[in-house]
């Protein structure tokens, strides 16, 4: 089930701390930053495993969702229909991509941080 108040405050996180970690290092940076975020959230909910899982993946899938939204309004907005089509397309694409990045990075964290924190 999913807990969405440490998955809205896990979202803000894996955005502070994936800015912040580019400035660590530029190549791996914001994947730690995505990992300690997942790992807050996993350890926050309470749920073991396949909970931190689930919540910490739900946060970055969130965040992703709300980006090709962004960007399909600014698409449609600038470029009428066609900006609208070739921003859906896109967005689509942004979608797979981060859910896959975000399933093996924040979803390892929060599963890793649920481990730790065990079930209630």
């Amino acid at each position: 089930m999913v807990k969405w108040g440490p998955v809205i405050v896990g979202f803000i996180l894996a955005i502070i701390l994936s800015n912040l970690g580019v400035y660590i290092n530029p190549y791996w940076g914001s994947n730690l930053g995505l990992f300690i975020a997942g790992f807050i959230v996993g350890y926050w909910v309470h749920e073991g495993f396949f909970g931190g899982l689930w919540n910490a993946t739900v946060a970055g899938a969130f965040g992703s969702i709300l980006l090709a939204i962004m960007l399909v309004v600014g698409g449609t907005i600038f470029g009428g229909l066609a900006g609208f089509a070739a921003t859906f397309v896109a967005g689509i694409g942004i979608v797979i991509v981060s859910l896959i990045l975000n399933i093996v990075f924040m979803g390892v964290g929060g599963a890793i941080g649920g481990l730790i924190s065990g079930n209630d």
